[in-house]
């Protein structure tokens, strides 16, 4: 019996048109052009702007994009899945929420956090459903308005993230095309570095929570720097290893777009020349989980089927990870 495997047969993106640029942030906070580029690689970041719209509204332009390019009916999605650390409420779940805004009345849907690797951990959630033979169509939706947590007069993470939603669809696969391997990791006592300080259970919001600022993101940026150079180089290194890849067989490296300098250095240990690595960073800045979806969209049209790509991530808490694809279609098709 054939194997049947999860592959990637379309991808969409969405960002907001707002742009926030390092010259305008220079207008916010005691930081310059020069300095934001050369520790992030960051010249610009869309954000959403308007009253009441959240994380879901990107998501839903990405998941209609998708839907129409791919010719599938909102009926036939069986499963919804939306990595995201900034949900539009603590509950219900931004995937119930997706769900009934692009009308996908027979899926069933829930949300994944684990952080700016949310989106490699959905994907393998989403792969074992298919795998399984219990669904034939899969929506995976990487999504945030980190706007919405980010403390503009704090100049070490306000210049870092941006707003954006990418979107994948996974059918079955029985031709060896499509998620072949991962490696997915967690260290918790990284969490320490990169929060929320407030909002949830431990510190429900409250005057206190609110005027010390601690709804915003919290990062120890050395500390996560540090971590996060060493664990995606590392993982990545270690999926190629696992498959027998040399850096002649990888098409593509799909990065987190966290900072071009742990993009370089993953690249780097892999060794990759540059022409191989998806870098968009300087337009999107950080969108943690929209990150890879949104450079898979950018890029669709340069893959060809049969590609070898390795997707690598990583976030707070600590989270990680890297997987192996064999791309699936001819990009534009």
């Amino acid at each position: 019996m054939t194997k049947i495997i999860a592959a990637i047969t379309g991808v969409q993106a969405y960002a907001p048109e707002y742009l926030l640029t390092n010259r305008e942030l220079e207008k916010m906070v005691d930081t310059t052009d020069e300095w934001i580029t050369t520790r992030t690689g960051i010249k610009e970041r869309h954000i959403l702007k308007g009253n009441g719209l959240g994380t879901s509204d990107m998501a839903v332009e990405a998941v209609k994009g998708l839907l129409q390019k791919t010719n599938t009916s909102p009926d036939e999605i069986d499963l919804v899945i939306c990595a995201t650390v900034t949900p539009d409420m603590v509950f219900p779940a931004t995937a119930n929420i997706i769900s009934d805004k692009a009308d996908l009345k027979n899926a069933f849907s829930f949300d994944i956090n684990a952080a700016c690797s949310g989106f490699l951990y959905s994907l393998i959630t989403a792969s074992k459903y298919i795998e399984s033979g219990s669904y034939k169509k899969v929506l995976v939706i990487g999504a945030d308005k980190m706007s919405s947590i980010v403390d503009y007069t704090d100049r070490a993470t306000c210049v870092i993230f941006g707003d954006a939603a990418g979107v994948v669809l996974l059918e079955p696969s029985e031709n060896g095309y499509g998620i072949l391997d991962s490696i997915l990791r967690t260290n918790g006592s990284g969490r320490i570095h990169l929060h929320q300080k407030a909002g949830g259970s431990v510190r429900p919001p409250s005057h206190e929570t609110i005027d010390a600022k601690e709804h915003f993101v919290y990062q120890e940026g050395q500390a996560v720097f540090k971590f996060a150079v060493s664990s995606m180089a590392d993982v990545s290194v270690e999926i190629m290893e696992k498959n027998g890849l040399t850096t002649k067989d990888i098409a593509w490296l799909v990065p987190h777009q966290a900072n071009l300098r742990i993009i370089e250095a993953t690249a780097r240990r892999m060794g990759l020349e540059k022409e191989k690595v998806m870098i968009n960073i300087q337009r999107y800045g950080n969108t943690t989980n929209g990150t890879i979806p949104m450079c898979l969209y950018e890029w669709e049209d340069q893959l060809k089927k049969g590609d070898n790509i390795i997707l690598s991530a990583f976030g707070g808490g600590f989270t990680w990870g890297a997987i192996y694809v064999k791309w699936a279609y001819d990009g534009g098709k």
